[in-house]
């Protein structure tokens, strides 16, 4: 793949701090921060990334497989400028030769600037029918903020049934009246799907989600960081996607909803939960399997025995049963089933800054490592884990050039918001590089050589 094909039609622009440098610079440096992961694939480099084309800012990138050699992929753009508002809007490309090469960004919902009155959307999942027809379902901001604005907002989706060349109007989909929503109804929900929903038993999609209690609800009415937001895990079910409804008679049904939702206590209030994206596998035998990330230092899973209807007792995620737990700071752990039928998770194998800030609970997000789950049918946790090995780190180093500091918090996180696809024997790990590239990585068999969960114990005799 040629620096061109990278950078696009007009060479890019880093940073305001390196805004007065030579194209031929810019190009070079771009090119170099782009390939520090070691990527395999690129869907996406900024085309600007002093904000100028409000393009700079890239997450939440969720990739599928649509036929042999199609992909397709939606995610968040913004702008990525601190100190302005945020201007979140879903993007969506395609690939047609297997991930090599990528369509140019079509936006498909929320604003194309700051001048743009459309809502701004964010954090769209992708569902597609069985004939085809894709539907994008995203958080609109209807000009309320909760905790955080991007955040908060009603359902709405949009619909193509040209492979993605169109789509229809956003369309604001019904949602139930929760107990954790803002108690005078003012301020709209809290809440984020972050993977791509799976089909289920029968048919239908279901999904995890993040919901934020409303501050008119939550156990801490102020906090010292967003990571002390009281949160827990639902999960929602379409029931009717391969009917092709419009979006507002999209039925979808509910569990561990409300006061049945996932809880996983804060480690410096139990009383307080802190339980988020949670990302989903199934079992062999047919239960789902849940991990959480949590402000506890470490995940969190829960299994389900009924295909989402109910859930156990969260519990910390351990190696093994009596194991040690896998450490993770407040960010993204998810786990994805690989094409030999183990596990791959997906985490930071630390604690964040647990031990000098407190409430930097959710930092360093790098180094990425990864870790092997296989099935133990007879063990407590059904789930085993291989020692965590590093897959990819950005060295501390923002976009920019710059190196992170207690006094200088750039961007340096990496694997958070990611997606997988699995295609003829192929894993294939798409995620954000400090959400602003959008790359692939091979999950190759050299990677995995040597990860091994633990074996059983064998019984004594009696």
């Amino acid at each position: 793949m040629t620096r061109r094909t990278l950078c696009g039609l007009s060479g890019a622009v880093i940073a305001p701090r390196i805004a007065l440098a030579s194209q031929d610079g810019v190009r070079e440096r771009l090119w170099k921060e782009s390939r520090r992961t070691h990527p395999d694939f690129v869907v996406y480099i900024p085309r600007h990334y002093d904000g100028s084309m409000n393009d700079s800012h890239n997450e939440h990138l969720l990739v599928w497989q649509a036929k042999p050699q199609v992909f397709m992929a939606v995610w968040t753009q913004s702008h990525g400028m601190r100190k302005q508002p945020p201007l979140n809007r879903i993007m969506f490309a395609r690939s047609n030769d297997g991930g090599k090469t990528w369509s140019p960004p079509q936006r498909i919902a929320g604003p194309n600037s700051v001048h743009d009155s459309t809502p701004m959307a964010s954090w769209g999942f992708p569902m597609v029918s069985r004939k085809g027809r894709i539907y994008v379902v995203f958080n609109q901001n209807d000009g309320t903020k909760g905790w955080i604005q991007m955040h908060t907002g009603r359902m709405a989706a949009v619909f193509s049934d040209d492979e993605g060349a169109t789509w229809s109007q956003p369309e604001l989909i019904p949602m139930p009246k929760s107990p954790y929503d803002d108690p005078e109804g003012k301020i709209a929900p809290e809440w984020i799907v972050w993977q791509i929903p799976m089909r289920d038993l029968k048919g239908g999609y279901f999904v995890g989600y993040t919901r934020w209690l409303s501050p008119g609800r939550a156990f801490y009415k102020k906090v010292e960081n967003w990571t002390q937001i009281e949160s827990v895990c639902e999960f929602m079910r379409f029931e009717n996607i391969d009917a092709h409804p419009r979006p507002r008679d999209l039925r979808i049904r509910y569990s561990a909803w409300g006061e049945d939702a996932l809880r996983v206590p804060y480690y410096r209030d139990p009383l307080l939960s802190v339980a988020q994206e949670p990302s989903l596998v199934r079992l062999p035998n047919q239960d789902l399997f849940c991990v959480m990330r949590t402000n506890s230092g470490y995940i969190w899973y829960s299994v389900s025995r009924d295909d989402g209807e109910t859930w156990c007792n969260p519990r910390p995620l351990l190696r093994r049963d009596h194991g040690t737990p896998v450490l993770q700071p407040v960010s993204c752990c998810p786990i994805y089933q690989m094409a030999d039928g183990r596990y791959l998770l997906l985490h930071h194998n630390q604690r964040g800054d647990i031990e000098s800030r407190p409430e930097n609970t959710h930092w360093p997000r790098h180094p990425a490592y990864i870790a092997v789950g296989e099935f133990r049918p007879k063990a407590d946790q059904p789930l085993w884990f291989s020692d965590s090995r590093v897959l990819m780190a950005t060295d501390g180093i923002g976009v920019d050039g710059t190196r992170e500091s207690p006094e200088n918090r750039v961007q340096t996180g990496i694997g958070i918001y990611t997606s997988f696809t699995v295609s003829g024997g192929q894993n294939v790990l798409w995620y954000p590089d400090r959400k602003c590239f959008l790359l692939g990585k091979r999950i190759t068999e050299a990677m995995l050589e040597g990860l091994a969960a633990p074996a059983p114990a064998r019984r004594r005799d009696a």
